[in-house]
């Protein structure tokens, strides 16, 4: 696989796997109905854990533009491959949350929530409040960008030009932990989205889908997890560099 095709097919198991499992839960009739926030994400962590594991060793595995752009800023990745990284990642975001609507399409008929179904492709805030909204983005993501720069950060460049970037499988773990930390103690204001990709792909498949009574995708909102999580990347990296 080329780095591209890497992050495009970790992304995609990244949402389809995140998506399916907010799909599982708050959908109607399916086997993990009203299953609750800790079956959320824990799932996301899990999703997290397997889109490393298939892109790793290719790409590094970043499946997020935050991550891309703050390990950019940091001096972990070269600038000229954000663009292609991102684009990767958007792609497969669109396509792993296009497999989650087919896969549920029947349970998307049997539920009548406009607002549950958008929940399945991006997220919404619990209590709409722009700048606090943005701020709660920016703050899980520096949290996610920071740990990754010391958990990964010395070995997404690899040594040699023959060498594979990333640490392989064993990043996975510790990545997907970091995410299900972040989910649990601070996704409960806006659905963590701290990740552009993650939220914007799947916001536009919401629009474009015929999904019936799906309602609005809100995209006054849609500015928010896009901007607070690179707002927060770029905070986590630069004090990345002032402590290094």
């Amino acid at each position: 696989m080329s780095p591209f095709t890497a992050e495009v097919i970790g992304t995609m198991m990244l949402i389809l796997l995140g998506n399916g499992v907010v799909a599982n839960v708050v959908l109607n009739k399916t086997k993990g109905n009203s299953s609750g926030w800790i079956v959320i994400t824990f799932g996301w962590g899990m999703a997290v854990f397997t889109g490393v594991v298939v892109s790793s060793s290719v790409s590094g595995a970043h499946l997020n533009p935050a991550v891309s752009i703050g390990l950019a800023i940091a001096g972990k990745f070269p600038w000229n491959s954000v663009p292609i990284y991102i684009v990767a990642q958007m792609i497969g975001a669109a396509i792993g949350t296009s497999l989650v609507w087919l896969m549920y399409r029947d349970h998307y008929r049997a539920t009548d929530d406009a607002g549950a179904k958008l929940a399945t492709f991006c997220t919404a805030p619990a209590i709409r409040d722009p700048w606090n909204n943005f701020f709660s983005e920016a703050v899980g993501t520096f949290v996610l960008i920071f740990a990754v720069l010391f958990i990964e950060g010395p070995n997404f460049m690899p040594v040699e030009e023959s060498a594979p970037a990333g640490l392989g499988s064993l990043g996975a773990l510790p990545v997907s932990l970091i995410v299900l930390v972040i989910g649990l103690s601070l996704g409960g204001t806006t659905g963590y989205a701290i990740n552009p990709a993650r939220d914007l792909g799947p916001r536009i498949m919401h629009q474009v889908l015929p999904i019936s009574g799906k309602g609005s995708s809100d995209w006054g909102y849609a500015w928010i997890p896009v901007s607070g999580p690179v707002f927060g990347a770029a905070i986590a990296a630069l004090l990345f560099l002032v402590l290094g």
